[in-house]
């Protein structure tokens, strides 16, 4: 008997230990890379960053067209996404119970879920820009829209099977449509959860840029065509910050720090939805 407590007592100790060093090794990557993006991202903050266009080595400029560029990208990107992901997911949850469409399309969304950005935007290459003989602005929101959908997909569908039945139940029992159960009842009880996937997975798309380089290119100039490549955040900073020249690199820190401060903000967002609904 003592013998076993012993073992147990180890083992609970051991994989209390080594889950205590992950996260903490974890944690203090994290605090190393917020630590350095405030760092050099600070020092390189100004007025001109939000007022001019990217310049050319040497000169005076900002990342306003890159700023302007990757909120057009990631709103069309959301504003296509978001009804046919939460759509996808309430098919899933609430009309293929039991199906085998239904486990199909589960299986294909996580390997979408999973699949590398830059296949993502290999992709979007060959279907979009291929076809058009150019790069183009339709083009990256089309591949960004690609990596938002199946998140959004995942999240409904979860939040909506956390619902419980006997509400599902009751509103049936007194004579609602299915339809009409899903969207006064369901779709309540799951409305925080679906809109922290949606901030999600806006934050996911805010920072990607291996499919914005094989869709948008880039454009040095104020642009808003999106017919034609036009600037972009992460573009902006991947360049940037492999340039020789130093003001170019700073530029790139100080677009790297208002990336970390918006996903920063969009997660803060997140937790304070899921944290009202919880006491609601």
């Amino acid at each position: 008997m003592n013998t076993l407590y012993r073992r147990r007592r180890f083992w609970n100790r051991f994989h209390f230990s080594m889950s205590l060093l992950v996260t903490l090794a974890g944690l203090f990557v994290l605090g190393w890379i917020l630590f350095t993006t405030l760092k050099f991202g600070v020092a390189a903050l100004n007025l001109s960053l939000f007022r001019l266009d990217t310049p050319a080595p040497g000169n005076v400029g900002g990342l306003r067209n890159a700023f302007v560029g990757s909120l057009l990208l990631v709103g069309l990107a959301v504003l296509v996404g978001t009804p046919l992901g939460v759509l996808a997911g309430t098919f899933l949850a609430e009309f293929s119970r039991g199906k085998r469409l239904g486990m199909v399309v589960r299986f294909f969304n996580d390997i979408l879920l999973s699949a590398p950005s830059i296949v993502i935007g290999l992709f979007a290459f060959s279907i979009v820009v291929y076809p058009m003989e150019h790069y183009s602005g339709w083009a990256g929101a089309f591949a960004l829209t690609i990596i938002f959908i199946p998140v959004v997909l995942r999240t409904t569908d979860e939040m909506l099977q956390l619902v419980p039945g006997s509400l599902r139940e009751a509103a049936l029992a007194l004579g609602a449509p299915h339809w009409k159960m899903v969207l006064r009842v369901t779709y309540r009880a799951a409305a925080a959860g679906i809109l922290t996937g949606i901030l999600l997975a806006l934050a996911r798309i805010s920072g990607e840029t291996a499919p914005l380089i094989f869709t948008v290119l880039n454009n040095q100039f104020w642009s808003t065509d999106l017919n034609r490549p036009i600037a972009s955040l992460p573009i902006a900073i991947y360049q940037f910050a492999m340039s020789p020249y130093a003001d170019l690199q700073a530029l790139a820190w100080a677009g790297a720090l208002v990336t970390v401060l918006f996903i920063l903000i969009l997660s803060l967002g997140a937790r304070y939805v899921l944290r009202r609904a919880g006491r609601s």
